[in-house]
């Protein structure tokens, strides 16, 4: 399977301070990606690695089999829309779209205007004057109109509001579907990637903690509550991601081929939403376990 995005032990750091560090990920093509995890865990620094905005530290990337902003024709492959959609407030939106055409080698100019139309954006309108779901989907044509074959959103709708969000996601979602574009999308609102994304990725200080596809990641993670237990006592094949006790009850989250049968276990499914934080508080639950052994 072609990668669109591949690091290994990718590291950036800032003066003393490790941004990103020892991060290994294989992203395929073809898909609508979702890096998700918490604040610090380097989604931005990634992405920004992965459109040349930044030089590595350490280890490589590969982005599309080349260097990222390495010649312009790398360039040209890949979109960019950062975490505050950037625009410029003073050009009205027809000045946008001819910057684009000037700085971008593969523009589809008659795209970029029938999307504009399409979705009410006045050209003679300065960006500064549009509302925030405005601003986000003249970003999103940029990005769109340079017909890139890797499309890089960093949180591109966080500040939106629901129903602006919903739009800007379903508008992404079709023209990834139409351009046959690969996308990476990095979201803390997993709501969000529950609407576009068919691959997951989890990323946690710096580290993947799991990725594939969002279906088979639903199909193989299984809940199970039942009497309190120790998880070492589950099967040797249901790796537990994550677990919770009561003075009486164990629910865990568990990866599994198939769920466990014992009719003490009541086994039901988990939500996209739930995987992510199972996987979050695994990584939690590890490191209050570290602070304690060296406290003790």
């Amino acid at each position: 399977m072609t990668a669109v995005l591949r690091a290994q032990a990718l590291g950036k750091k800032y003066g003393r301070r490790w941004a990103l560090r020892e991060c290994t990920i294989d992203i395929p093509a073809g898909h609508i990606v979702g890096l998700v995890g918490p604040n610090g865990a380097g989604k931005s620094t990634l992405l920004k690695l992965a459109c040349g905005q930044l030089e590595p530290t350490a280890g490589g990337i590969a982005v599309l089999g080349g260097r990222p902003g390495g010649t312009p024709a790398q360039l040209a492959k890949v979109g960019f829309v950062a975490q505050d959609t950037p625009v410029y407030a003073s050009l009205t939106v027809a000045e946008h779209l001819r910057l684009g055409a000037r700085l971008n080698p593969r523009w589809d100019d008659g795209m970029a205007r029938e999307r504009i139309a399409r979705l009410g954006l006045v050209p003679a309108h300065r960006a500064g004057k549009l509302s925030g779901g405005q601003r986000a989907q003249l970003a999103l044509t940029l990005g769109l109109a340079k017909r890139p074959d890797l499309l890089i959103l960093d949180e591109p709708a966080a500040a939106l509001d629901p129903l602006a969000r919903h739009e800007f996601l379903q508008h992404l979602r079709e023209a990834a579907s139409e351009h046959k574009l690969s996308v990476v999308l990095s979201s803390h609102l997993v709501s969000d990637l529950e609407q576009v994304c068919d691959y997951l990725v989890v990323l946690v200080d710096s580290r993947v903690q799991i990725a594939g596809r969002t279906d088979h990641l639903l199909t193989t993670h299984h809940r199970l509550t039942g009497p309190r237990c120790d998880p070492g006592r589950l099967p040797a094949d249901q790796y537990v991601v994550s677990a919770r006790h009561t003075d009486r009850q164990s629910t865990f989250v568990v990866r599994a081929g198939a769920p466990t049968h014992d009719p003490a276990w009541t086994v039901s499914r988990v939500s996209l939403e739930d995987l992510v934080l199972a996987y979050m508080d695994q990584h939690t639950a590890e490191h209050r376990r570290v602070a304690q052994e060296v406290r003790g």
